[in-house]
């Protein structure tokens, strides 16, 4: 409940900030607070995620898409994520939240985001998300055109990201999916 503060905060505060594109880097300046820290006293492992919805929702504020998004009644939502760890970021540390798409299969588009200190990379995560609607999920097509972006050839997925995303899929939510464990 705490990060819809910082997300209604964020709402406001983009309105003041420079529009950029969906395929523009967004760079969102953070504080580490007594919310996101646990008994280590650094940011807690979970609340990463958390931060890095925070970053998504900038760049869909700054470059117009959430209106566009919110027009046709879609739902963005997370499919899978993955996230290294590579420094701890302590109680009070300001740091920045860098977000960016990477590219998009047949059912997923892929942000790569990063937690920064002082243009050091502390944390990395992968998060493959997709737009749903009330008659199911939206195809990626349908959403980069209506938000009038079209992806350069350039920015072409890493194979393994989307084998990431196959291989570690559950069955999808109309299939069974049994609780068993291995072994």
């Amino acid at each position: 409940m705490h990060m819809i503060f910082r997300l209604i905060a964020l709402l406001l505060s983009a309105r003041k900030r420079p529009r950029i594109s969906m395929l523009d880097a967004g760079t969102l300046p953070m504080r580490a607070t007594l919310t996101d820290i646990d008994f280590a006293g650094h940011i807690n492992n979970g609340m990463y995620f958390s931060i890095f919805d925070l970053g998504r929702f900038d760049l869909m504020f700054r470059s117009g898409v959430f209106r566009t998004i919110r027009k046709n009644g879609w739902t963005p939502v997370v499919q899978a994520e993955t996230i290294t760890f590579r420094k701890s970021v302590k109680f009070g540390t300001r740091f920045t939240q860098e977000t960016l798409l990477l590219g998009a299969d047949e059912k997923c588009i892929y942000f790569e985001q990063r937690i920064v200190v002082k243009g050091e990379i502390y944390a990395r995560g992968y998060i493959a998300t997709r737009m749903v609607s009330a008659k199911g999920p939206v195809p990626n097509e349908q959403i980069f055109a209506a938000a009038g972006v079209s992806l350069p050839l350039e920015r072409e997925l890493p194979q393994w990201l989307t084998r990431w995303r196959e291989e570690t899929a559950l069955p999808g939510s109309r299939k069974p999916a049994p609780h068993r464990w291995i072994g």
